[in-house]
This record gives structure tokens, sequence and C-alpha cells, in this order.
């Protein structure tokens, strides 16, 4: 078919739209069509340092209790490599997206995103033609920083769910192989949660939530059945984002999708596989814990006994807690 865009950049090639499924991307044309009004936003937004721009939530993935999706806001995750100059460009192309910040120009905005909270900043009930629309700048480095160590578990968390790539770098390794980490980090964090014997959907409901892991306004003022109603309106994305996975982990657990269940090694050499393979962060909260009675093990003991103690999972999910709480608590600050 002959490209008709006549000099401009052709649509033809810049329509490279995926749906995360794993490291490895797998593009479908029910993908693409499902895309089109996302990626005709992010014309409006700066490109030259935009490194991956991708869409989540119910205003893109259908979850229980939402009967049409065009009903909600939007989401999008913009990660730049300089936010000095996107925040720059933006503000030139789409200043009223911003708060009264916008006064401080684009080195204070860039200034506030790097250095508070969860290192994301956000314009909010931004108004398109497709409906409302809420987008959250981050800087590649820290996004990777959280991808491998779960620095704050905010944009890492996220795309621990199935998310809707509209663009990525295709030549950044690094990038690719730290979306990788992530979610492997997800199913070893999952398996040590869960007993030896599970459920597919309890498996998916555990990598889901392990974002919301601590996060009181889970209790006080969101919806306490999102886990569910995202894992049961979505069981076929989270299959497409994990098998590879999960496949690639064989030797430690088996997942029947025909009968929804699983089963794994909950050896302590298995365990302390999947210790071992623990973020950095999710580590050190770890060794915090185990220490608390005074004396001063190092990372390699804590993980060994912990392998061989039933109950550490209770604290992988204290671990997981307390610096989700620190996290939120400095967001709303």
């Amino acid at each position: 078919m002959e490209c008709r865009c006549k000099g401009r950049t052709p649509k033809c090639l810049s329509l490279t739209i995926v749906l995360k499924q794993s490291a490895t991307d797998t593009v479908n044309l029910s993908v693409l069509f499902m895309s089109l009004p996302y990626h005709r936003i992010l014309q409006s937004f700066p490109k030259e340092s935009l490194s991956l721009a991708f869409a989540y939530g119910s205003g893109v993935f259908k979850q229980l209790g939402h009967k049409n999706i065009r009903d909600n806001m939007m989401d999008f995750i913009f990660v730049v490599r300089d936010p000095v100059e996107w925040h720059k460009e933006n503000l030139s192309l789409n200043s009223k997206h911003y708060s009264f910040l916008r006064y401080g120009g684009h080195h204070f905005l860039a200034n506030m995103q790097e250095n508070w909270g969860a290192r994301v900043y956000f314009n909010t009930l931004v108004n398109t033609q497709n409906g409302l629309l809420k987008y959250g700048v981050i800087s590649r480095q820290s996004l990777i920083t959280d991808l491998l160590d779960w620095d704050t578990l905010y944009v890492a968390g996220r795309l621990h769910k199935p998310v809707l790539i509209i663009q990525q770098d295709a030549v950044d390794e690094e990038l690719k192989n730290s979306l990788k980490i992530n979610v492997y980090s997800a199913i070893h964090t999952a398996l040590l949660m869960l007993p030896e014997s599970f459920s597919e959907k309890q498996l998916f409901e555990m990598l889901a939530g392990l974002s919301y892991t601590g996060d009181f306004r889970m209790m006080v003022g969101e919806d306490q059945n999102k886990v569910f109603n995202i894992v049961s309106a979505q069981t076929q994305e989270f299959r497409k984002l994990y098998s590879p996975v999960l496949k690639d982990l064989n030797e430690y657990v088996i997942i029947d999708h025909i009968r929804g269940t699983g089963e794994q090694d909950t050896s302590p050499p298995a365990r302390l596989y999947h210790l071992s393979m623990l973020p950095k962060r999710l580590q050190l909260k770890l060794l915090k814990e185990w220490n608390k009675d005074g004396r001063s093990r190092d990372m390699e003991d804590v993980l060994r006994a912990a392998a061989h103690d039933p109950d550490s999972s209770d604290l992988i999910i204290k671990g997981s807690n307390s610096y989700l709480v620190i996290l939120i608590l400095k967001t709303d600050q």
C-alpha cells in the first residue's frame, strides 16, 4: 500500500504500538486499533525527549463495576530523558494543563518532579477530544531505578498490571531490560507469598496487589475490591503479560491455564532462589526486620534463614508495607 503522508512523519511508521506483554513486544491488529485514540492524544505532547509512553487504568482496560471505559479518566505516563527540556516544550504547547505552579517555570517544575514523592509530576483533569486525561511525567533514570530496586514502586507497580504501550524507544536496551526485570521481580515476590498450591486468579491478584500493599487509601476512600475488579476483567491480559516469565521459571512453578490452578516448589532452595532475586529495596527491608533483635546478620545469612522460615512471607509484606506508606505520606504532604 502506498504511503500518502507527503513529507510528514509517516503515520504508517509511527504506529508501532504494542500491548506490554513481557519484555519482548507482541503486535496484533486488535491492539493497534485499540491504541489509535491514545496515539492521537500523544501527538499533542513533546516527543523529542520521550523514551516511553503508556496508558493504563480503567480508562484503557475494562474493570468490573465500570460499564464503559470511555466514562473514565484516561491515565498516561510519559518517561522522558530530560525533564527540564520536556517541561519547557510542554509549557509552550500545553501551558493550561498546569496549575499555578507553571509560573515557577520549567526548571522549577522539573525540580519538583525529581525531588518530591515518587519523582512523578502529574497534570490532571486535562480535557481532550477523547475525554478527561491525567498524565504523569517521570525521568528515564528515575523509572529505571524504580524498576530495578523498587525504590518507590509507584510506576514500577503500575507495570505489574497490563498497560498499553503507545511509544517506546526501540534501541534503548537498558530500559527494555529494566522493564523485564521488574516483571520477574513481581513473580518472585508473589510466589514467596503464595502457598504450594494456589489458583491462577490468586497469583494474578497477588501480582496486581503488590503496589497496593500497605496503601491505606485502599482502605479509606478507594474501592476496596479494586484488585479483584482488575484481575476479573483482565485475566487474558495478565496471562499475556506473565506467561513468558512463568514459562521461563517452569523449574519452580507450573500454571495450568485450562484448570486455572498453580503449583510451586516451596522447598528452602527454591525459596532462597526467589529471595535472592528480590529487588534491592525489599531485600534491605528484610535485613532490617530480621535484625530487629539486635543481632547483625549479613544479607546472605538473612536470605538463607528466611528461606527456611515459613513465616518469612509476613516479613516480605511488612517490608513492602513500610516504604509504601512512607511514600504515600510524602506524596500527600
